[in-house]
């Protein structure tokens, strides 16, 4: 269901042979994700290529996410949010809330050099 590669030391999460994020996947994609700020200061990219719908729980998965890492000094942002997921993430007020970066390469400069 996801996948995982390190680049530097940073964290790339995608998701495999997926194209709707929704409850019916939420909680163990929060549960995998989480484990990756037990460490303070990760960094963690989700990378959204490919998903083509996100419902509520999705967003509160990406909200969940997001309060673990501050709470473990860590950085969450996202990438390659398609079209359609990215008017969700405006009508819900939450394209303000999150880093959000059009690519995957423009996302990890965004760290600077480790």
């Amino acid at each position: 269901m996801l996948k995982t590669k390190t680049i530097h030391d940073i964290i790339i999460v995608s998701f495999d042979n997926v194209n709707r994020f929704n409850a019916l996947i939420a909680e163990p994609v929060k549960e995998q994700m989480k484990s990756y700020f037990a460490k303070a200061n990760s960094k963690l990219i989700l990378n959204l290529e490919g998903i083509e719908f996100v419902d509520s729980t999705g967003f509160g998965v990406f909200l969940s996410i997001m309060k673990t890492a501050n709470n473990n000094y860590g950085y969450f942002k996202i990438c390659n949010i398609s079209t359609e997921v990215m008017e969700l993430f405006k009508l819900l007020q939450l394209h303000n809330v999150f880093e959000i970066y059009n690519t995957l390469e423009d996302c990890i400069k965004s760290f600077g050099s480790s």
